[in-house]
């Protein structure tokens, strides 16, 4: 009898049993993964709203050192080792220019809708392929296509060329600020663990802004405390946490794309939360940047050769 035709005994049955359940457990959890990923993007687009509120209250600098001071007591409890001296060397590198996105971010937030602030961020997806150039990585058509296509809906989003303030100019320079962040992460770390390298990224955060921030300031109402604690614990350390476990077990591509959907979110949160409304030009131009960011990430899957796709 062969072994394909066999039909299995008792002890083989179990065997047979529990690899189906493993089978069945393994096709359930890449949801899960999604979905955490999903909440995290969520949680991030709902942070436009909250940071737009705080900053109202609290000045820009000191909230920023609040949220970054908690982040990194956060990392450090869940690190609990000391960084190795390239460890040290990338995340003080990395985190210097992460603080520059944040606070060219929320300083912008603060002169814009969180609506925008939150789609014009998002286009960090679209200029890191054109920063990754001076890499020597090749640009493909579909991101010019999505630079030029978010351009367009920015100025339709804001009411022309002349509607567009330091508020949005300063988110744009956030975005690219990020992208920077992200390419340099992408050539430095690769050797390197994530999650020592975020608690130093959060280090050098905290001191920038600490250096940059004013100790002598009352402490924040209630309120405020709920989005520092909010932004510090769950949208900075715990947020990185959940990313960095679910990447590690769905494919980059699957990931960038539901990232990517992190404006959506901002602005549902900004029409629901904040009550922003848009009219049809900057509706329009809304949608325009929603798809160039989205498209961007969908172009590979269908345009970029095989072997490419395997070494993304």
């Amino acid at each position: 009898m062969t072994r394909q035709n066999r039909q299995p005994g008792l002890g083989s049955s179990v065997t047979y049993r529990m690899r189906q359940g493993a089978q069945s457990r393994s096709i359930d959890r890449p949801l899960i993964y999604v979905l955490l990923l999903v909440m995290v993007t969520a949680v991030w687009g709902w942070t436009f709203v909250l940071v737009k509120d705080a900053i109202t209250q609290y000045p820009t600098l000191p909230f920023l050192q609040l949220r970054f001071a908690l982040a990194l007591i956060v990392m450090v409890a869940l690190v609990r080792r000391l960084p190795t001296r390239r460890e040290l060397w990338v995340g003080l590198v990395a985190g210097a220019v992460l603080a520059g996105g944040y606070v060219t971010q929320t300083v912008g937030l603060a002169a814009t809708s969180p609506g925008n602030a939150g789609l014009i961020t998002g286009l960090f997806v679209v200029f890191t392929p054109l920063i990754n150039r001076f890499f020597g990585a090749p640009v493909h058509w579909w991101t010019w296509c999505a630079v030029l296509g978010s351009l367009a809906g920015i100025v339709m989003l804001t009411g022309g060329p002349s509607g567009m303030g330091i508020g949005e100019i300063l988110v744009l320079a956030c975005a690219v600020l990020f992208a920077l962040h992200i390419v340099l992460l992408s050539h430095w770390s690769p050797s390197l663990p994530a999650a020592p390298l975020a608690m130093v990224q959060m280090g050098s955060s905290a001191l920038i802004f600490s250096a940059a921030g004013s100790w002598s300031l009352g402490p924040p109402s209630g309120g405020v405390w709920a989005a520092i604690l909010i932004t510090g614990v769950f949208a900075s350390a715990l947020a990185f946490y959940i990313q960095t476990w679910a990447q590690a077990h769905i494919d980059a591509s699957r990931t960038a794309l539901i990232l990517a959907t992190e404006p959506a979110w901002a602005v549902v949160a900004a029409v629901l939360l904040a009550g922003q409304r848009f009219g049809p030009v900057q509706a329009a131009g809304a949608v325009l940047v929603l798809a160039a960011i989205v498209g961007h990430e969908l172009a590979p899957l269908k345009f970029k050769p095989q072997h490419e796709r395997a070494q993304a």
